[in-house]
């Protein structure tokens, strides 16, 4: 099946400077939804935060890994069983309002979060409210991924998913810094976290500002006025996800591929995430100082930040002399090597070089997966295709944490882990590698 695209937006840039950052960053539309994803994931860091300061850094509770698989589940299990059907709305509402009617409805829920903070309210509560903020997070992202070819050229599209994602990734990561500021200057408790999940309310606002700049129809999808109306459409909701699947069994090799790929390496970065919370929390820091502790898995994030910018830079150079396959196939490949290297001295010099070059390699195999899905994939089916992506995404984190609570301890400190991440990237390589297109 063809895959329909949008006219290359209108633009004075030279031919030869269409692929580069310079002449992507000339294209209006791409700059309008590219502020809205920045200012979307820079909300999502500082709620981030605010969660892992009061599910695992409070002073309250000694957390396990077991208890972060538990905040896992309840956060991201339910949206996997309601992303797919998201996706079928993605493929018939206009994405330009899924970005703004979702972003004001995450600032509404963000206030309602610090009320139940400061009101001390259940725990059930304040998981509920946080639920639906992620779920809507989960929504967003998938949208703003959908609506990416719709505004540059086919051209542009490596050097753009080099930028856009990996930028959010890094405005999400300053928004979880300043959280971490935030909660070096004010005492932790429940004020602090009120006070950011606040401060991402008010941003949140501001994504969903910046998305009514954007005309209604500039994202897509195409109206077909033959299609049914949204109860009949969600009542056969189930038969269009098996149609996209079959789609890309049938028509996208390749996005199957990769999908497979980069589950593999988020199971991995999941498994890892837990490790370096854990080891934040009880090795690097004494067990009582949940503010050095919390510092601690600042810097890490910080530093998996600059090699999410380091991604981006590079993974446009590569891809053209090495093209994607390769490139995944270094990425993934290189994670087998570094992880056991940096890791198993278990001390927090090396760790944090690790957390850099994971940056690279994960965010390097999450450009590769999202050019593959995006140019081989049809655009009627794209919404459901990246629907169920995060929901790949989704199921392998959860997974990673629940596999990680059975087998890590307290302290973070397992050998077999580290050895077992890294025979997943090596077999997760060789297996892309011999994939056939």
């Amino acid at each position: 099946m063809a895959i329909t695209r949008r006219p290359a937006p209108a633009t004075s840039t030279p031919p030869a400077d269409r692929a580069t950052l310079r002449g992507l960053l000339r294209t209006r539309d791409f700059r309008r939804l590219l502020t809205v994803r920045l200012l979307s994931q820079l909300s999502d860091g500082v709620f981030q935060v605010s969660l892992a300061s009061y599910v695992i850094f409070s002073p309250e509770r000694q957390a396990s890994p077991a208890d972060i698989a538990s905040m896992l589940a309840v956060l991201l299990l339910p949206f996997s069983v309601v992303g797919p059907f998201a996706g079928v709305l993605l493929d018939r509402w206009r994405r330009r309002q899924v970005l703004h009617l979702g972003n004001l409805a995450r600032a509404g829920l963000g206030l309602g979060t610090a009320a139940l903070l400061l009101g001390h309210a259940p725990e059930w509560l304040f998981f509920a409210s946080a639920l639906l903020v992620t779920a809507l997070n989960r929504f967003i992202l998938a949208g703003l991924s959908a609506a990416l070819p719709r505004v540059v050229s086919p051209a542009q599209l490596v050097t753009a998913n080099a930028l856009s994602p990996t930028a959010g990734t890094v405005a999400a990561a300053c928004g979880g810094g300043a959280g971490f500021l935030v909660h070096q200057v004010l005492p932790p408790g429940a004020t602090a976290d009120a006070a950011l999940v606040t401060v991402a309310a008010l941003l949140y606002l501001s994504a969903a500002l910046a998305a009514q700049r954007m005309a209604p129809s500039l994202l897509g999808p195409e109206h077909h006025p033959d299609r049914p109306e949204l109860r009949a459409a969600l009542g056969r909701a189930g038969r269009d996800l098996l149609d996209a699947l079959r789609h890309l069994a049938r028509d996208s090799r390749p996005a199957v591929s990769a999908l497979a790929a980069v589950t593999a390496a988020r199971f991995c970065y999941g498994v890892l995430i837990v490790t370096v919370l854990m080891l934040s929390r009880y090795t690097f820091n004494p067990p009582t100082d949940t503010r050095a502790g919390l510092a601690t898995l600042g810097t890490a994030l910080g530093c998996s930040a600059v090699g999410f910018f380091l991604a981006a830079v590079i993974s446009p150079w590569f891809t053209r002399r090495l093209g994607l396959t390769r490139w995944m196939v270094l990425c993934l490949g290189s994670a087998a090597l570094f992880v056991p290297a940096l890791g198993l001295p278990f001390a927090e010099a090396p760790a944090m070089a690790a957390a850099l070059l994971l940056g690279v390699v994960t965010q390097g195999s999450k450009i590769c997966a999202d050019t593959i899905v995006q140019e081989s994939v049809a655009d009627d089916y794209r919404g459901r295709v990246f629907a169920l992506y995060d929901v790949l995404f989704n199921v392998a984190f959860v997974a990673a944490a629940g596999v990680t609570a059975l087998v890590l301890p307290l302290d973070g400190h397992s050998p077999g882990v580290l050895l077992g991440v890294a025979a997943v990237y090596a077999a997760s390589a060789l297996l892309y590698a011999r994939w056939p297109a």
